[in-house]
């Protein structure tokens, strides 16, 4: 036990500045509330340290994953702490500020819940890489969900987040129930809910007469029907475009990375446990009725994400349709598997989608912050967010910063060469090719080139189009006050080109072993499989096998 605390230094540096921050958000002097902000940003960073410096290799499949997903985190986790500036309390602190009223209210105050929530989420995220077990993996995944539901419930003043968080929650209800149906599966298949015992199960069971459990299988299946609703992924998308146009924009991009990552973390431990059959000639495949989901549910993520994409006028609805179809690039490389024995960077389709993690990231935040910088002041007061893409017309001209940021990042998840776009699609497609998967990369390739529609749009509008007299009615677009908004965008879209310069090559080492699982023993041969002893957790009153006779 003692053991297992200290793999979690991460987690208690960010459990303890939660707890700071609660306290400060409801400080009755404005300048220690506006301390939460800071706070949060250096449990960040003393969380990305205590992974680095004290993590050490987990005992579960993916040892390593541990160490670089909480990094990972930890460095997203600043980002969106200084993207999240000027969310929570807004108006009441302008009105405190005012004089207004009866002064400051702890009641109705919601800074420090609002920092604490996204604390606990990305919490979860870490817990998620450093899952040993089923159930373990089920409340690090709740953990990472529950606290987004309240943040898009008050991200903002109005009743479209009130809905977009009602839809959030219930779908987000139903893929829980759904995946931890599939948990339940695989512990009656196995008999364990540790993920190292159940990968050696289930590799017995699959060098066995009857081949890997039915029951097993279908779990695995539950599993990653309830996980497309973390990751977006079709036929689970449907509250994505909703939710994020509901959301305030620098909650969208939380949404838009944290969850997601939790998801695909989790999908890499479970389906590392059923493994990947490596063929002569180099071919991977995950058991038949796994596999033919997961390749059913990419082509159709990438390419309605994409093409219903094009249809839209909302750049935060793009941008959701863009997170589904990045999705199912992914997806791409959780199929190909990492690649048998010694695999490089190019033919590690695990090693690639935690690399892409990290580059679609970084490029939607900064396409995020672009939107969260800009907004209109209404009579009232009040202030709305820009939200259709003729809103970024002229932005060259008023804010050439922020048209610079919006072309580098849309460039950048288009996958136009050189930027890190690309240096992060390429391994996708080079272990789908490895893997056997050439009609699986063809339509990436072709749902890469339909991205080009809507990419192109979001980078020249602000270039080319100049501003109309019928485009002021509503208001006039001018930036936030928030000057942290911008900065994350201007650091987004400066690692975006410094990244693809100068650290691809580095950041893919670590993608490496990351991604890499453990090494299991070569599976006993068959009358072996059934004389081998039982994976520690399974239930040691089954009676055992019976050797099959001999052909």
């Amino acid at each position: 036990m003692i053991q297992k605390v200290q793999t979690l230094w991460p987690e208690i540096c960010l459990f303890a500045a939660a707890c700071v921050v609660m306290v400060l958000g409801v400080a009755r002097t404005a300048g220690v509330r506006r301390l939460c902000a800071p706070v949060a940003a250096v449990g960040f960073v003393a969380a990305g340290l205590a992974a680095l410096l004290i993590e050490a290799p987990h005992a579960g499949p993916l040892p390593m994953l541990a160490v670089y997903g909480k990094a990972l985190a930890a460095v997203m986790g600043v980002l969106l702490v200084a993207l999240l500036a000027g969310v929570a309390d807004r108006e009441l602190e302008a009105r405190v500020a005012r004089g207004g009223g009866a002064g400051f209210e702890p009641l109705r105050a919601t800074r420090g819940e609002f920092y604490a929530f996204a604390l606990f989420s990305v919490m979860g995220l870490m817990l998620c890489a450093g899952a040993e077990d089923l159930i373990w993996l089920f409340l690090a995944l709740e953990l990472t969900s529950l606290p987004t539901y309240v943040m898009v419930a008050i991200s903002r003043r109005a009743e479209a987040s009130l809905e977009a968080a009602v839809k959030y929650f219930f779908l987000g209800a139903m893929g829980a129930a759904v995946f931890l149906y599939g948990f339940a599966l695989l512990y009656g298949a196995t008999g364990t809910t540790n993920l190292s015992a159940l990968r050696l199960a289930l590799a017995l069971q699959a060098v066995g007469p009857d081949g890997v459990n039915t029951l097993a299988l279908a779990g695995c299946v539950l599993v990653f029907l309830g996980l497309s609703v973390k990751i977006a992924a079709v036929p689970m998308h449907y509250y994505t475009p909703d939710v994020y146009q509901g959301a305030a924009a620098p909650v969208s991009g939380f949404l838009a990375f944290v969850p997601k990552a939790a998801g695909f973390y989790a999908l890499m431990l479970v389906m590392v446990c059923v493994g990947w059959n490596f063929g002569d000639r180099g071919g991977a495949e995950l058991p038949g009725p796994v596999h033919f989901v997961m390749y059913a549910v990419a082509v159709l993520t990438m390419t309605a994400g994409n093409v219903l994409a094009i249809m839209q006028d909302s750049i935060k609805r793009i941008l959701a349709y863009s997170s589904i179809a990045h999705s199912g690039y992914m997806l791409v490389g959780i199929i190909a598997g990492p690649g048998g024995e010694g695999a490089g960077f190019t033919r590690n389709g695990l090693a690639a989608v935690w690399f892409y993690l990290l580059v679609y990231g970084v490029m939607t935040l900064g396409a995020f912050a672009v939107v969260a910088a800009l907004e209109r002041r209404r009579r009232d007061g009040g202030h709305d967010e820009i939200d259709a893409v003729t809103d970024l017309r002229g932005l060259w001209r008023d804010h050439p910063l922020l048209a610079g940021v919006m072309f580098i990042c849309a460039m950048g998840l288009l996958g136009l060469p050189p930027l890190l776009g690309f240096f992060g699609k390429l391994p996708l497609f080079t272990a789908g090719i490895a893997s056997g998967h050439v009609l699986l990369v063809v339509i990436l390739g072709l749902n890469s080139a339909i991205a080009a529609v809507y990419y192109l749009r979001l980078a020249f509008v602000p270039l080319l189009e100049v501003r109309s007299a019928g485009d002021d009615v509503a208001g006039p677009v001018r930036l936030t006050p928030f000057a942290a908004r911008i900065g994350v965008g201007v650091v987004c879209a400066v690692l975006v080109v410094v990244l693809a310069l100068a650290g691809s090559d580095r950041l893919a080492g670590a993608a490496v072993a990351a991604g890499s699982p453990a090494r299991l023993a070569a599976p006993p041969a068959r009358e072996e499989a059934f004389r081998a002893p039982r994976p520690r957790g399974l239930d040691p009153r089954a009676p055992a096998p019976v050797a099959p006779p001999a052909p």
